[in-house]
């Protein structure tokens, strides 16, 4: 019997549950983008006004880990390459980015586990988004 057939069958708990919910989604992202506009690389990539940019980071986060579907449902496919693809994303940049985010983690999540398992995921996507090399970006 399949997990449809078998109501009762337990289904994986999706990371986005295991860290608790819409609460620590929120405390991750108050947490990560203090760091981001402090940091020389990553800073002149964000606009002035942080909070709508934290807004679609809580939204992308929540999808992106298994909660509810709240970046698809109102800014559509998340398409996040493309989204990106204005921005210069270098090698440099992207590991910036994932130690800001190692940096929150670390602050908000208590499980070393969980937080190398979405960090792991979260590296995956980070280079995939490097769209310019180093040498590009600092002409």
């Amino acid at each position: 019997m399949n997990p449809e057939q078998n109501p009762s069958a337990e289904r994986p708990v999706s990371y986005y549950e295991q860290v608790g919910g819409a609460p620590t989604m929120r405390a991750l992202v108050e947490a990560f983008y203090p760091r981001v506009i402090e940091h020389p690389l990553l800073a002149p990539l964000f606009p002035e006004d942080i909070h709508p940019v934290m807004e679609k980071q809580e939204m992308f986060l929540t999808q992106y880990f298994g909660g509810p579907q709240l970046y698809t449902m109102r800014e559509g496919h998340p398409r996040m390459r493309a989204r990106h693809i204005r921005f210069p994303i270098t090698p440099d940049r992207a590991t910036a980015w994932l130690s800001c985010m190692q940096q929150a983690m670390d602050e908000v999540i208590e499980d070393s586990m969980l937080r190398e398992q979405m960090m792991e995921r979260l590296a995956m996507t980070a280079y995939f988004f490097v769209n310019t090399e180093e040498q590009e970006a600092e002409q």
